[in-house]
This record gives structure tokens, sequence and C-alpha cells, in this order.
């Protein structure tokens, strides 16, 4: 198992920018893809983005593609995501997850109900 804990979200004006960390300590977070995804008050959850283990494919769905950007360090076991040119429906409750599965692909992550570890999150807010 891995923890995760989530970072660097706050309020932020429609337009504006901000970027999360992923910290993760347990096991061998290099070998495993990783996941961000988000839940608005009253929605399910939902994927956004995954990144493969060595941080060389990405996966986007398609309300972020061009806004938001993945990254992983894993030397530093961190998973980044920067947040360009917010809206207010990207207003949510931002979680990461990293994959059960060993080698795992960023599109595999979009599979909610497959096995992975999960941050506490952390809550991102756009006003208009």
């Amino acid at each position: 198992q891995v923890q995760l804990v989530e970072s660097g979200g706050g309020l932020v004006q429609a337009g504006g920018s901000l970027r999360l960390s992923c910290a993760a300590s347990g096991r061998t977070f290099s070998n495993y893809a990783v996941g961000w995804f988000r839940q608005a008050p009253g929605k399910e959850r939902e994927f956004v983005v995954g990144i493969s283990w060595r941080g060389d494919s990405t996966y986007y769905r398609d309300s972020v593609k061009g806004r938001f950007t993945i990254s992983r360090d894993n030397a530093k076991n961190t998973v980044y995501l920067q947040m360009n040119s917010l809206k207010p429906e990207d207003t949510a409750v931002y979680y990461c997850a990293a994959d059960r599965s060993l080698f795992g692909t960023p599109q595999a992550m979009e599979v909610l109900n497959l096995p992975k570890d999960w941050g506490q999150g952390t809550q991102v807010t756009v006003s208009s």
C-alpha cells in the first residue's frame, strides 16, 4: 500500500492557476501509474488525468486538455498537477490515486473501480 498526501489547493479567480502536489510514501511509487480525480458537491468522482509509471505517457479528460498538465518526479515520490485557465466548473475536491497494478497505463486509471490507493483530497475553488 502507498500513502498519498495532496496539497496546493485553494481559492482562485477564474482564469487563474494552481499547482497541486501528491506526495507518496510506502511501496515503490515509481513502479505505478498515478491519476488525479475530482469530485464536485453532489456529483460522482471523475477521472481528470493519468500518468504512466515512467512519466512518459499521459491521458487527459477532454475538458482539461490544454489547461492542465500532469508530471511526476519519481526521485521525490511526487506527482504534480499544474492547472491553468481555471474555470468555476473546475471547483471540486481533487484526489490523487496510485494504481495497485505494476506498470499500469494512464488510460487504465480512468476506470475508477480498479484497485487504487487514494489520498485524502485537497479543495480547489474557482470563483467567477
